[in-house]
Formats: structure tokens, C-alpha cells, sequence
């Protein structure tokens, strides 16, 4: 191919993703031209609600296959965890980016931990994970909605509007952003678990293109890819939104035995289920699918339900 279109959110750290796929492909294939078109998704336009609220899923990808389906680009790279495990027609996840460190970060200009925040203080968080896991080992705290792109959200956080906030590491680090925060505490993955594909890009391409596609998976890293699976295929099964109480959570160890984590619970941090899975990596095609099988069994999926009724029951919104 003699070109090629990225199609990407507008944001700062989409923009950042979408350069570092540009830069990767142009090394890969340095005769290919590689142009960046600039979307601005569902998911970034409505700033005045919760996402769980929105109603449906894809809130950050739709626009983006959109675009591919009419032509207009070659390939989406997302955040993985904003990607459905539902592909539309006529599309494909091909690759996944080498994925980087998960941990949720800790952000205060008063505080310097979590456990250092003091009975009432208000701490920002607009996902449903997140909020189950603060309020699982701080039910003292009161948790306040947090939306707008990072620059916004961290500016909210200057301003005084909340005492804390708990972002995703690896976003601020690609933006330079740690520095400008007084106090930061990286969440260690056994009190926060990250959601599905935290840290990974997906790349999604037009189905049916054989050389696209070999040109995509030149991105792929197998390990990070094995781990996404797995991810990915638990929350397939039990059926999750983005945006709902779950976390899962899969690594490698230096023998190749693959680890799957999960958590479901109300998003006030109690009834929570927690379980884990391994299996020799050659295996990973069936741990996703046998963890939450094995939670189901256990009233998973009536958790799930009932939590997704309380987190917003007050505003009415659309089953996810």
C-alpha cells in the first residue's frame, strides 16, 4: 500500500496514540505515507453526564469504525479499554500495541495517599470500577463524578473542586503531566485492579484487506495481545459494559504461566466477588471464558445486574 489513514479521536492523548502508531508504521514501511484523521467521538462530546448514563456501548470508538465503513480510513487505533468486544461487520481487531504499566495513579495537591485523606473528602472518579475499589477500602469517602479530558480533569483538581482524583497512570506519563502534581501515589494492581486492555492500543482495520492487515499486525506484541484476549474474553462472557463495576486483570510471569484477576461488585464498594485463574499460556484461549464461568456460577451476573441498576438509579439510565 502506497498509503494509509488512521483514523483517531481529537484529544491530546488520542492524538499522542495515533503519532505513535504513525511513527511505528513509517519505520515498519518507511515508502508508505501515513495520514492522521481527527474524530471527535460520541464519548468526548457529551461532558455533562456519566458515561454509564449515555446508554449503549462504543461511546469512544462508534464515530471512529463509522468513518472506516465509509471509506474515509484505513485503520482506528483506540485505548483498548474503550473497545467493545462486540466488532461491527465489516471490521476486525488485528493488533494490540506493546501494552505498559496499568496502575491506576493518585492525584492530590493536599494529600500525599489515599489513606491519608480524611474522613469526607471528596475524591473524582467517573468509573464505576474505580468507585468500587476506593469505596471497598475507604467507604468513608464520597466519591464525585469526573469528566472532561485529562487537562480538564486535572485542572478541576487544581481549582479545589475535588480533594483527590484517581486517573490512569500511563496517560499522564505519555503527556508529561506527573510533574505539574504535587502529590502522586501509583495504585498498586492488588488494590486497584485496572479495567479490560488498560495500557494496550487496539488496532481495527476494514475487514477482508490481506495486505492491510499483515501491515497492522507488524504492531502486534504477542504477550500483550495473549493477556488482552484473556481480558477481553471474560467480559465477553459475563456480558459488562465499559463502563460497569468490573476489573480483570491478566500477567505473565517469567515462566509463561498466564494470571487472570477479577473483580464485580456494587459500585459503592460492597457485595464485591473477587477471584483468580491460572493456566499455562498456551492456554490463554480459555481462561477469560472459565474465570467468569466459574463467577457466574457464584451469582456473578446477578451482582452485575443489580449493580448497574443502583449506580445511577436515581437518573434512569438505558441498560448497558
Amino acid at each position: 500500500m502506497e498509503k494509509i489513514v488512521i483514523a483517531t479521536r481529537a484529544s491530546d492523548l488520542a492524538l499522542w496514540q495515533a503519532y505513535y502508531v504513525k511513527d511505528l508504521l513509517e519505520t515498519n514501511y518507511p515508502k508508505m505515507e501515513v495520514v492522521i484523521n481527527k474524530i471527535v467521538s460520541n464519548g468526548d462530546k457529551v461532558l455533562d453526564k456519566p458515561l454509564a448514563l449515555i446508554g449503549g456501548k462504543g461511546h469512544f470508538t462508534k464515530e471512529l469504525e463509522d468513518e472506516m465503513l465509509a471509506g474515509h480510513a484505513h485503520l482506528a487505533v483506540h485505548s483498548l479499554k474503550d473497545v467493545p468486544t462486540f466488532t461491527p461487520d465489516g471490521l476486525e481487531l488485528v493488533a494490540i500495541t506493546k501494552r505498559e504499566d496499568q496502575s491506576d495513579v493518585f492525584l492530590s495537591h493536599k494529600y500525599k495517599t489515599l489513606d491519608d485523606l480524611p474522613k469526607g473528602a471528596v475524591i473524582g472518579t467517573t468509573s464505576l470500577r474505580r468507585r468500587m475499589q476506593v469505596l471497598k477500602r475507604r467507604p468513608d469517602l464520597k466519591v464525585k463524578d469526573l469528566r472532561g479530558n485529562v487537562n480538564t480533569r486535572l485542572r478541576k483538581l487544581a481549582n479545589g473542586e475535588y480533594d483527590a482524583i484517581v486517573l490512569a497512570w500511563i496517560g499522564l506519563y505519555r503527556l508529561d503531566l506527573l510533574k505539574d502534581i504535587p502529590y502522586t501515589q501509583k495504585l498498586p494492581l492488588d488494590l486497584m485492579i485496572p479495567p479490560m486492555g488498560q495500557a494496550a492500543l487496539g488496532i481495527e482495520i476494514l475487514k477482508g484487506d490481506e495486505e492491510l492487515k499483515q501491515i497492522a499486525q507488524s504492531l502486534n506484541d504477542e504477550k500483550s495481545y495473549i493477556c488482552s484476549m484473556a481480558e477481553r474474553a471474560f467480559i465477553s462472557k459475563v456480558g459488562a459494559g465499559c463502563s460497569a463495576p468490573v476489573a480483570c486483570n491478566a500477567t505473565l510471569d517469567p515462566q509463561n504461566n498466564l494470571t487472570l484477576k477479577a473483580m464485580i461488585g456494587f459500585a459503592d464498594g460492597t457485595n464485591c466477588m473477587e477471584e483468580t485463574m491460572s493456566v499455562p499460556m498456551d492456554q490463554y484461549q480459555h481462561l477469560g471464558e472459565s474465570l467468569a464461568q466459574k463467577m457466574i456460577e457464584n451469582g456473578a451476573l446477578k451482582i452485575l445486574e443489580k449493580a448497574e441498576y443502583l449506580a445511577f438509579k436515581d437518573s434512569r439510565p438505558q441498560r448497558l
